[in-house]
């Protein structure tokens, strides 16, 4: 049998990782500044984290929800106290887009309502409703174009009130940050507005912080720096550093019933161990600080690279806008010992290391960055010449 080809790979093939750097098979040595699209978060084998969950896998690998799991309860407990969320409720399920269906359903059951609204460039998952949230009629089959979605651009206020007044919308989606789009974020008083207009017309607000979330922009959620509240949050990615899990946060005033939502996996010892130890090495090593400190310092040094059109993002979620493609960049870096990524801009390229990156490292990348654009550049001038 052969693997369903999907995925263009990188010419990697990662065996060992610690802290920000991984080794492939030959032994050769990598800055990883992707973490697996922003998945690890504390770094490659944190000795507290690997240990957690030996420890748990030693005692009890899994168990449904159909049992009592004191886990589950110590993580909602300590999400809510690092996240600044301790009196909403949370459901774990076992990645993004599964989080986001739920969220999605949830709104819809706490509203009566079917329409919904998300954003030109959003990306929010690839099951059936987080696909039809998401800009990108090329992974959207048939199946999927039933739902009543309306796209509109981002930070526009009039587009969005004049569907709040003459639409039943059950819901707004939008990301703290879009990731695949290229790093774009929505203006804070665009979060503002949309929080006001949802509860003037009991609409449910959901941001996804899937990729954004947990410390990534150096603060716990990137919807933080507008300071509003959402009604839903939906988290993946680096909340179990490599490990597939999933949530959503649900405001205290959407009420649950038996039933309502489910999942085989979702909360399982193993998942629960992994968040566990995730939030409790961002708290000890404190690397949403470290996230904004060393973003800071990231975008300063960018900034004197005379190649780069413009520097997006907040924390270690970077995104670089270049005016030409990106791919040779990439592929060139690669080389050179450092992993990035990419986005549907072919100009920009994605930065999104480990919380724990150092200024060392920082250097390490700036300084190989400067010597592959030095290469395209000197390349370029030569087939000129010729």
């Amino acid at each position: 049998m052969k693997l369903f080809d999907v995925y263009p790979l990188q010419q990697i093939t990662p065996v060992k990782g610690k802290g920000c750097w991984i080794w492939d098979e030959a032994g050769n040595q990598y800055l990883d500044c992707y973490g697996g699209h922003a998945v690890i978060s504390i770094g490659h084998g944190d000795e507290a984290y690997v240990k957690s969950i030996q420890d748990q896998v030693r005692n009890l690998g899994f168990y449904s929800n159909s049992v009592i799991n004191p886990l589950q309860i110590e993580l909602a407990d300590l999400l809510g106290e690092v996240s600044g969320y301790p009196d909403y409720r949370f459901f774990m399920v076992n990645n993004g887009a599964e989080a986001v269906e739920n969220a999605i359903r949830l709104a819809s059951f706490h509203t009566s309502r079917k329409k919904m609204i998300s954003f030109n460039g959003a990306f929010h998952g690839r099951t059936s409703g987080s696909l039809a949230v998401t800009d990108n009629s090329k992974i959207r089959s048939s199946f999927n174009n039933d739902h009543e979605v309306v796209f509109v651009e981002l930070n526009d206020t009039d587009e969005i009130s004049q569907l709040m007044d003459h639409e039943d919308i059950a819901a707004i989606i939008i990301e703290g940050i879009q990731g695949i789009s290229g790093v774009v974020a929505p203006e804070d008083v665009f979060l503002q507005f949309l929080e006001k207009t949802c509860d003037r017309h009991g609409t449910m607000l959901i941001l996804d912080e899937i990729q954004s979330g947990f410390g990534r922009t150096g603060k716990f959620f990137a919807h933080q720096y507008a300071n509003i509240r959402p009604h839903l949050i939906t988290i993946a990615k680096g909340m179990g550093n490599g490990f597939p899990v999933g949530g959503v946060l649900i405001h205290p005033d959407i009420k649950s019933s038996m039933g309502m939502l489910g999942t085989t996996f979702g909360g399982g010892h193993l998942a629960c161990a992994a968040t566990i130890a995730v939030l409790e090495v961002i708290n000890n090593k404190g690397l949403i600080k470290n996230a904004l400190d060393m973003g800071h310092y990231f975008q300063d040094r960018l900034g004197g690279i005379p190649e780069i059109m413009e520097i997006r993002g907040s924390g270690l979620m970077i995104g670089i806008s270049f005016d030409f493609p990106i791919k040779e960049l990439r592929a060139n870096l690669l080389n050179d010992g450092v992993l990035t990524g990419n986005s549907s801009d072919p100009n920009i390229l994605r930065l999104l290391p480990p919380l724990c990156i150092s200024k060392n490292e920082i250097d390490t990348v700036i300084n190989k960055l400067k010597i592959v654009l030095n290469k395209i550049n000197n390349s370029e001038t030569v087939s000129i010449s010729k």
